[in-house]
């Protein structure tokens, strides 16, 4: 089975992305839907006991909890810290079952893969990028986000070309969604090439 990691910096067009591998047929591990799930599930209690004050009713308030940890290093370690390994879990998971069904090919999509040094766990990354100034304009155009937020997340994250030069396969949004399935759909040939 090939395990494909799929990332990129925000705004690039990721989930659009993972959505045409989706309908390719190909299994997708969405690590945020992952965060999503368990900030209404595990996390909530050791997110609470580390950040008192961001859950309520059994649910992480990501606001509250983005606020209290956006621009801070060392609250974004903690968070991490507890996080990261559900994720993780999670994700063994899933490969377990896409093996167990005989897939040939699997995707995992994670946001901070070369951050979080989650390419080591892949055959082969694919990168999504776009150029900045469209970027840029998909980012400000999101509910709550400013240009200062906008900073600080890209700080965090690995510079766009630095992703480029490490991956496998490339996947360039700004050129319109048809092209960019052509390029998802030509990733998998090359995949299904290597893999017989």
């Amino acid at each position: 089975m090939i395990v494909l990691g799929l990332t990129g910096s925000i705004g690039m067009g990721k989930s659009t992305t993972a959505d045409f591998f989706r309908a390719e047929g190909v299994p997708v591990h969405d690590a945020d839907a992952a965060v999503h799930a368990l900030y209404a599930g595990a996390a909530v209690a050791p997110i609470e006991a580390a950040f008192p004050g961001v859950a309520s009713d059994g649910v992480v308030d990501r606001a509250l909890l983005g606020a209290r940890v956006l621009g801070d290093d060392a609250a974004v370690k903690r968070l991490e810290a507890i996080v990261h390994p559900l994720v993780r879990e999670a994700e063994t998971a899933f490969l377990a079952r896409a093996r167990g069904e005989g897939r040939g090919i699997v995707l995992l999509d994670i946001p901070l893969l070369f951050e979080t040094a989650g390419d080591a766990r892949v055959d082969a990354v694919v990168t999504v990028t776009a150029p900045a100034a469209t970027q840029c304009e998909r980012v400000l155009a999101r509910p709550g986000m400013t240009a200062a937020k906008f900073e600080q997340i890209l700080a965090r994250q690995i510079p766009d070309a630095e992703k480029r030069r490490r991956s496998h396969f490339l996947v360039d949004t700004g050129r319109g969604r048809a092209a960019a399935h052509a390029q998802v759909a030509a990733i998998l040939r090359a995949c299904r090439g290597m893999s017989r």
